[in-house]
């Protein structure tokens, strides 16, 4: 529409829906513009302006999308295996994952040989998403630098030490950190508090995972700049009420002032028992951030599948390393680890929830 010589893009005004305000659900309209929410009043006095086309929502939630900071894969396609041409099967995840109310996203490679990070990262571009998908917010790379003794479906062949002291060896391994948003590591380890810094000043979200690390030295790490937790609870020492190691960074008190930790769970009703997930959010609910953990059987019937260098086999909801009962992450879309988080925590429509209420996608309209 146009007022006077200047034109406006169109206007689309979305009826007869809920939106999450003030943490409660409230029925209203939603104008929006090139994907930005308006403020009506301005619309209406300051520009004079109309909905250009109403989308009738019949009681549905609009909410923002869902962001998975950690998915290996999905559809039959693993992000940790190479080949010419990865892009494509990072834009079919995409496509895909949009449908489960996931509109951003970091695709996974987990511990392999350096070669498969030379031939994938520079194939994997971060973009913006939109009616083709979600979109990619950089690569997240968890491992090498992990522990052995808390590899999960790790290969421990293929695992990394910081022998050079540093991120030289993060270099010789990933080749670059070009659209790379997140590095996994073992806290732990020798050398790492001085990669924990580096990669902080260079932007990449450090997250403390598949660790034995105590609880001083995931603090240590924490003021060095670590941020996030790799699936809280699992692939880390249990909680021990003398050093409760990684997880206590939920209520420790040497996380500086102004700074939030971080911690990713996987709640597919496999990973994570439902009074574990309460715990958590108690303790910390600003902080808690639901992953899929996906791997490429998502989407896919039981059988054999691969997770990089590992054969997965799905039984039932479970993902083992073949021949093991080693889990090896999660087959369950974003929305169905949502709904169970929500049914875990007792939560009832309209009540605070960090994650927001339950996402519906209606007609494919994201806001």
């Amino acid at each position: 529409w146009r007022r006077g010589q200047e034109r406006y893009s169109p206007v689309t005004q979305f009826t007869q829906c809920r939106v999450l305000r003030e943490h409660r659900l409230q029925r209203e309209d939603l104008w929006v513009r090139d994907g930005r929410i308006l403020d009506p009043e301005k619309l209406f006095f300051d520009e004079q302006g109309y909905a250009d086309q109403r989308v009738d929502c019949e009681g549905s939630i609009i909410a923002p999308g869902f962001i998975d900071v950690q998915i290996n894969g999905g559809y039959g396609v693993d992000f940790s295996q190479p080949s010419e041409d990865v892009s494509s099967g990072v834009s079919f995840v995409s496509q895909k994952i949009l449908q489960h109310g996931v509109t951003s996203f970091c695709p996974t490679l987990v511990t392999s040989p350096p070669g498969v990070y030379h031939k994938v990262l520079p194939q994997v571009k971060v973009h913006d998403g939109g009616a083709q998908g979600a979109g990619v917010l950089g690569v997240h790379l968890e491992g090498p630098f992990i522990s052995a003794e808390k590899k999960g479906a790790h290969p421990e062949r293929f695992l990394r030490t910081f022998q050079s002291g540093g991120i030289e060896d993060l270099m010789e391994a990933y080749g670059s950190l070009d659209n790379v948003a997140m590095v996994t590591l073992a806290p732990e380890l020798a050398g790492s508090q001085s990669v924990v810094r580096e990669l902080c000043r260079r932007g990449v979200t450090v997250s403390l995972g598949h660790s034995v690390a105590n609880l001083s030295q995931a603090e240590e790490a924490v003021l060095h700049g670590a941020s996030f937790i790799t699936h809280l609870f699992n692939a880390m020492l249990p909680f021990h009420h003398r050093d409760p190691g990684i997880v206590g960074l939920l209520t420790s008190d040497q996380v500086p002032a102004g700074r939030t930790v971080y911690y990713g769970m996987i709640a597919d009703g496999i990973h994570t028992n439902p009074a574990a997930l309460r715990i958590a959010h108690r303790a910390h609910p600003s902080g808690l951030v639901l992953v899929t953990d996906a791997i490429a059987a998502m989407g896919l019937p039981p059988g054999r599948h691969t997770l990089g260098q590992q054969v997965i086999e799905i039984q039932g909801l479970h993902a083992y390393v073949a021949g093991t009962k080693t889990l090896s992450g999660s087959i369950a879309p974003m929305d169905m680890c949502v709904r169970h988080f929500k049914h875990a925590v007792r939560m009832h429509e309209g009540s605070v929830c960090v994650m927001g209420s339950l996402f519906y996608v209606f007609d494919g309209f994201l806001v």
